[in-house]
């Protein structure tokens, strides 16, 4: 693995090892460490009684800040057959979700001789697997109760629209990255949270915000994984990225990422203070 990893991606990862969400392998405290080790990490600290993704996610980044070989030795652990004896269900649930996420780093996990490897792909999301057309079932206002910010928002949804029939595809991703991030940022300013900030609001960028909404309840899980796309494609602001992973965005991409936005705003309406619902 040439490059690092993004830290989004360093969070799944970290999700996937604890395997809080089934069908994964649970992983305790304790057994943490012994899944670094069996990964072949030299001198793995014990789990000091932190929540397990958030001291999995921190070990996790201050290793690749060394190297990005530990990294992907933690990768291909998890995509190993051998971690998962009698557990074929959970194995094929965790080697699924492994290349969704590393799809977005150009890579995929695959075989040699029954062993895993990580093998370099084009940066491209299988447009097989888009996420099912959602539609925005409510008014901006339901979502964003400052008239101001709401008109802003409303005025963002429309340049979006406007860049996607026009053809000005990376325009209307940046457009839909903003919108997205000024929303969740309003909900985390202004609703009361059951989870407390990781860092200061001004600190935190679209991630940040997509992880704390999904804490507390505001968006569901879809929602969450899926906006890691609007993420990566909002940042081909920097023309650099756009280089580095040989993608332009075309209409293809931007049908992905309405459903997402969609999503998320309708979630973010059904969990708005005073409205009951279950969250997934």
């Amino acid at each position: 693995m040439r490059e690092p990893l993004d830290d989004s991606t360093l969070a799944e990862i970290a999700r996937l090892i604890c395997g809080d969400d089934g069908p994964l392998i649970y992983r305790r405290g304790w057994e943490l460490p012994q899944f670094f080790t069996r990964a072949g990490w030299p001198s793995v600290p014990d789990h000091d009684g932190t929540p397990r993704q958030e001291w999995t996610l921190d070990l996790l980044r201050r290793r690749q800040q060394r190297s990005t070989d530990d990294i992907a030795r933690a990768v291909l652990r998890l995509a190993d057959p051998r971690e998962y004896r009698g557990q074929e269900r959970e194995f094929k649930a965790t080697l699924h979700q492994l290349n969704e996420i590393l799809a977005l780093e150009g890579l995929r996990v695959d075989y040699v001789d029954g062993r895993p490897k990580l093998v370099e792909q084009e940066r491209i999301v299988d447009i097989g697997s888009r996420p099912p057309r959602v539609e925005l079932k409510v008014a901006v206002e339901d979502v964003v109760k400052d008239p101001e910010l709401a008109r802003a928002v409303q005025l963002r949804l429309d340049e979006a629209r406007t860049c996607t029939t026009q053809g000005a595809y990376i325009s209307a991703l940046i457009m839909l990255g903003s919108l997205l991030e000024g929303v969740l940022l309003h909900a985390a300013e202004a609703r009361p949270a059951s989870r407390s900030l990781s860092k200061p609001l001004r600190n935190m960028g679209l991630q940040d915000l997509v992880d704390f909404a999904h804490d507390n309840g505001w968006i569901q899980h879809d929602a969450k994984m899926a906006s890691q796309l609007v993420r990566h494609y909002r940042n081909l602001v920097h023309p650099h990225l756009e280089m580095r992973t040989r993608h332009t965005p075309d209409s293809d991409t931007v049908d992905m990422c309405w459903p997402i936005v969609n999503a998320a705003l309708n979630d973010l309406a059904a969990s708005a203070p005073g409205k009951a619902r279950n969250t997934a």
